[in-house]
């Protein structure tokens, strides 16, 4: 994906910005600047910035927990300020940005601030590409001087506490800010896919979803069958009678969908409605749990195939299964345990061992 060709400017120079990167700073960083701009603002606090890093970043940390790597210390920044101010994972973005913009807690400034030692200079090293990087100081002073020189058409002058937009540059990031939003999305996923190779849909976890899908027609395409066909089915969890009439149950995801991101029907089973509650986001113990939710999802699966073996949900299994005519233990097996192990790997707490 390229950037808007602009015959005025050095679009280069911003496109090498996105080079050399061992962490997504950069990413956050021009994305909240092209948002801070597609507000009117020219002169942007450095603080205004960084809280919106912070936000931009927020759900795919806290809740799909995907991983930034060790160099990276946005993720940490985010896990602490969750901690810090107290705050609540689904916060809006709009009421996070305004606590972190103006938070007097020293711990909260402390790991905004921290973005300022390097990120605001180091975009802006493709436009000087001959100063040597030998003494960090004097490089970091040599380019705060020299992107307030006109004639180098930087993205931004840089200045202690902000950065002022270059006008020539104003107009070609408004014009083009949703193509330049999307390059920096893009890039940000085959950033993260790299350092997450087994997790599932990294590009759907960059963003907070406006609202989860609904289980309805699986409830009532679905698992409704299965109810008729038995009278009741036992949670896995609790052992409790769960009956489709006095809707005691939820459809549940057995590994969470903040991890897999997805509804398929595979990974969806009726659990006891207060279990749903309490179970959240945490993971089954592959031990205790897969065999009861293997015997479930079979007869759940032949039912459904004998009365409409075309359905679309047969079609969801071919994920797992070479064909709807075989639903081996062990193929399910290999796609749920290691599932559940990378979960854990990234964060996912495991469910109480009750």
């Amino acid at each position: 994906m390229n950037l808007p060709f602009a015959d005025n400017l050095p679009v280069n120079n911003l496109a090498s910005s996105f080079a050399y990167k061992s962490a997504t700073y950069k990413f956050y960083w021009l994305l909240a600047i092209i948002e801070l701009v597609e507000n009117g603002q020219i002169n942007i606090k450095k603080k205004d910035i960084f809280s919106r890093m912070i936000s931009n970043s927020w759900y795919t940390v806290n809740y799909f927990k995907v991983s930034f790597g060790k160099q990276d210390l946005i993720q940490n920044a985010v896990e602490d300020i969750l901690k810090f101010e107290s705050l609540a994972i689904d916060i809006k973005k709009d009421n996070l940005i305004s606590i972190l913009e103006n938070s007097n807690k020293i711990e909260t400034k402390r790991s905004l601030q921290h973005f300022n030692l390097n990120v605001p200079h180091r975009f802006l090293s493709s436009w000087f590409p001959k100063l040597k990087d030998e003494n960090n100081s004097n490089y970091k002073k040599r380019i705060y001087t020299l992107s307030q020189e006109v004639d180098n058409n930087c993205l931004y002058s840089l200045y202690d506490d902000c950065i002022v937009i270059n006008s020539v540059w104003i107009n070609y990031l408004k014009s083009n800010s949703k193509i330049l939003k999307d390059f920096c999305w893009w890039n940000l996923s085959l950033f993260l896919q790299s350092r997450n190779p087994n997790v599932p849909d990294i590009p759907n976890k960059l963003i907070k979803p406006p609202v989860r899908n609904g289980l309805t027609k699986q409830t009532n395409e679905y698992w409704k069958i299965v109810f008729k066909e038995l009278g009741s089915i036992e949670c896995i969890f609790t052992g409790t009678k769960l009956l489709f009439d006095e809707k005691n149950f939820a459809i549940d995801h057995f590994i969470s969908h903040a991890f897999v991101s997805h509804d398929l029907i595979w990974n969806l089973i009726p659990i006891e409605k207060s279990k749903n509650s309490s179970k959240s986001d945490n993971l089954p113990i592959f031990e205790k749990h897969f065999e009861k939710f293997y015997d479930l999802q079979k007869v759940a699966f032949e039912i459904n195939k004998h009365y409409n073996s075309k359905s679309r949900y047969m079609d969801e299994y071919l994920s797992i299964f070479p064909n709807i005519d075989s639903f081996e233990k062990e193929k399910f097996s290999n796609t749920i345990q290691p599932l559940i192990t990378i979960a854990s790997n990234n964060g996912f707490l495991y469910m109480k061992n009750e």
